[in-house]
């Protein structure tokens, strides 16, 4: 967005202590905004206060394995904090242009392989869950009240900022420290699990695509391609010219109570309405995540 000329404000709940590392790079180029998706009132004045063009609604409980440790939080925020922010959106200016994101999880136990727009959904997590009312209540809110909000089906996302708690994330560091000597192994649970992953900064680009259109809709945006979790650890493992087979340990409390077993995407859609297409292949993915990482404990020492 800073690069496409915006203005940015981006909103943050409140916290005793600040956790803004992965936006320290541009923090002092964007403008934040106290407000939580649990509180309707503080969503109205933080749309009064910044009177936005385009909102992009990001945020949610979005780790799926807490979901089920957490099921009641999962669908207030995932769900429906989409409603909240979509009412704040009909109250203040009912002319904002509003992204959702919705996700890949939704599919779930997949009825087709891949999945497009038409594919019915199946979620198998509560987050999932979560996601499928947020999508169905943004699709409301456009058919109801003529707003301009658009769902983007996004497949796994990545890049070196995802969270450790994420396993291409997990992997990736969990490469970094062993090569530094601060881990001997890395645990994981289904290596059998395949996902799309494509990378963030192809996303976010689509996103935005999808708010410029003349109509609002919902699309798929995913690579098409599907990889495991070994394939990923396999590439992780190779730029440091270690055998994954010593360190990785399948640890069968990691596996979910419900598992998804295959998610592969079909954005034809948006490769024909948005002119979009990824850039960025798995393998350049999961080097540059690596290499990432493998700077930041360099530095550190």
């Amino acid at each position: 967005m800073l690069e496409k000329g915006y203005t940015v404000w981006g909103m943050v709940r409140r916290a005793s202590t600040e956790t803004f590392e992965r936006i320290e790079h541009i923090k002092g180029k964007i403008q934040l905004k106290q407000a939580d998706l649990l509180d309707q009132l503080s969503l109205v004045r933080v749309l009064e206060e910044s009177r936005p063009h385009e909102v992009y609604n990001l945020a949610a409980q979005s780790f799926v394995p807490t979901s089920w440790s957490q099921p009641v939080l999962t669908g207030e925020l995932t769900g429906l904090g989409v409603t909240r922010m979509l009412e704040a959106v009909r109250l203040v200016d009912p002319g904002i242009r509003f992204y959702q994101a919705s996700s890949s999880e939704m599919f779930g136990q997949v009825r087709e392989t891949p999945q497009t727009e038409r594919t019915p959904f199946h979620p198998r997590s509560p987050y999932g869950v979560a996601k499928v009312y947020g999508h169905a209540i943004t699709i409301n809110y456009r058919e109801s009240y003529g707003i301009f909000a658009c769902s983007g089906i996004l497949f796994n996302h990545e890049s070196p900022r995802r969270g450790k708690e994420f396993v291409t994330r997990k992997v990736t560091d969990g490469v970094a420290r062993i090569k530094h000597g601060l881990a001997r192994e890395l645990r994981l649970g289904n290596l059998e699990a395949r996902r799309d992953w494509g990378f963030a900064g192809d996303y976010v680009e689509a996103m935005w695509l999808m708010l410029q259109q003349e109509a609002a809709d919902d699309y798929v945006i995913a690579t098409g391609e599907g990889h495991s979790v070994r394939d990923l650890v396999e590439l992780a493992f190779s730029p440091v010219g270690l055998d994954w087979r010593q360190y990785v340990v399948v640890d069968p409390n990691l596996k979910r109570p419900a598992e998804v077993d295959v998610l592969r995407g079909d954005a034809t859609k948006a490769r024909h309405r948005l002119g979009w297409a990824p850039k960025v292949r798995f393998p350049e993915l999961v080097r540059m995540m690596v290499e990432a990482d493998l700077a930041r404990y360099s530095a550190s020492r």
